[in-house]
């Protein structure tokens, strides 16, 4: 688990520097695989007490686990766009709000259609199966960028912290967020090794999946700049895959925001969707407003933790810059938590939009990965606890939305 003194003893700054031979030494992918497997066990064991606990406290309520963790919350509206197609509205009896599915962008509902038909299980068993799978895939890359950047040991921890966030319980329920994350993690290490078509590709489908997922986007967009950028000042041949990749990028967000547009007849129908939910951006109002109720009032449990979870990633972003976290990475957390804390309404979901932004977390993975393995154990143990407890609260007993 340790890192190599080469990698240990090499400077920061020298680490990122962009990659330019063109056709760098490549392992085959079940050779990385086997380097990752400790992490995805380390997640998959984590996860799966996670399931394991809410689908027993599910029971004890008289709830069926499979409906909790499949038809929860979005869950509900992905499953049904999957069964019936885009066009259900809906005017609950409170408030003027105006829930309608255009809301929810395709590339979740269209996988579990399309699985579904040649897995004969049922669609909710479906969708979670994609929602696992796609975990797993997330925590490999998210593995693969820690081990890239910081060697071996840092990228076990960093899956671990990531798998011990307190809404991680998600990463376990029919939601985007897993897939989102898949999507993003080798997206970023794509752009990391300057492989420049697979991350434009990889962005494209990110942005099918949720609004944040331009984020991905984004990251491409500041990492082909930033490479382009340098071979200019070197005075090198430009590269052609890299504008390809900074001009396909945001294609699959800007394509269901158009397709919304022509569908509503106004080029900002899918903006006015959202409006109609509540979710509108007033760069930080509303979650301002939400601190200042929570210092002079009081709330639910989960409005504290999700007002510290904004905080930490604050915090946590401000020692990625310190700590000269590579460019792509800042720039999509920055995306992230721009759009988690400017967005109004459902305060306490906003721990779901940064559950993605992983690479918030690179400081504490290197600082705890120097610790010793006593250490570290005792750190992941306390947190699997609060995490595996809070995460089954959020999914049980909670009547906060997700």
């Amino acid at each position: 688990m340790g890192n190599s003194p080469a990698t240990a003893n090499r400077p920061l700054r020298q680490r990122f520097v962009p990659r330019l031979d063109p056709s760098p030494q490549r392992q085959p992918w079940w050779f990385e695989l086997r380097k990752a497997l400790p992490a995805l066990t380390l997640f998959a064991s984590v996860r799966l007490t996670g399931v394991i606990m809410a689908a027993l406290w599910s029971l004890h309520v008289g709830r069926h686990p499979r409906s909790v963790l499949g038809l929860e919350w979005d869950g509900h509206w992905y499953w049904h766009i999957s069964q019936y197609g885009y066009g259900l509205i809906v005017h609950p009896p409170w408030g003027h709000s105006v829930f309608n599915d255009l809301a929810f962008f395709p590339l979740f509902p269209g996988l579990i259609r399309a699985v579904d038909t040649v897995l004969p299980i049922g669609s909710v068993n479906v969708a979670l199966l994609i929602a696992w799978t796609a975990a797993l895939v997330a925590a490999w890359g998210v593995y693969a960028v820690g081990e890239l950047l910081h060697g071996r040991r840092v990228g076990i921890v960093l899956v671990a912290l990531w798998a011990l966030l307190p809404h991680a319980i998600i990463l376990t329920m029919a939601y985007t967020e897993p897939v989102m994350t898949a999507f993003a993690a080798w997206s970023l290490y794509a752009v990391l090794t300057r492989r420049w078509l697979t991350a434009g590709t990889l962005a494209v489908l990110a942005g099918l999946c949720r609004p944040n997922g331009v984020a991905v986007a984004a990251a491409v967009i500041a990492g082909a700049v930033a490479h382009l950028w340098h071979l200019r000042r070197l005075g090198m041949p430009t590269a052609p895959c890299a504008w390809a990749a900074a001009a396909a990028a945001p294609l699959g967000w800007l394509g269901y925001i158009g397709w919304v547009g022509l569908r509503t007849h106004n080029p900002l129908g899918y903006f006015h969707v959202q409006s109609l939910w509540g979710s509108r951006f007033d760069f930080g109002h509303y979650t301002a407003h939400t601190f200042k109720h929570l210092i002079v009032g009081h709330d639910t449990l989960v409005v504290y933790v999700t007002a510290a979870i904004v905080l930490g990633a604050l915090l946590l972003f401000l020692f990625c810059v310190l700590d000269k976290t590579p460019l792509p990475l800042l720039t999509y957390c920055a995306v992230l938590i721009v759009m988690a804390v400017g967005g109004t309404h459902f305060f306490s979901s906003k721990p779901r939009f940064l559950l993605p932004a992983f690479p918030l977390l690179l400081p504490l993975a290197v600082h705890l990965a120097r610790s010793r393995l006593r250490t570290i154990t005792v750190l992941l143990t306390a947190s699997g606890c609060v995490s595996l407890f809070y995460g089954t609260y959020l999914l049980t007993i909670s009547h906060r939305a997700l």
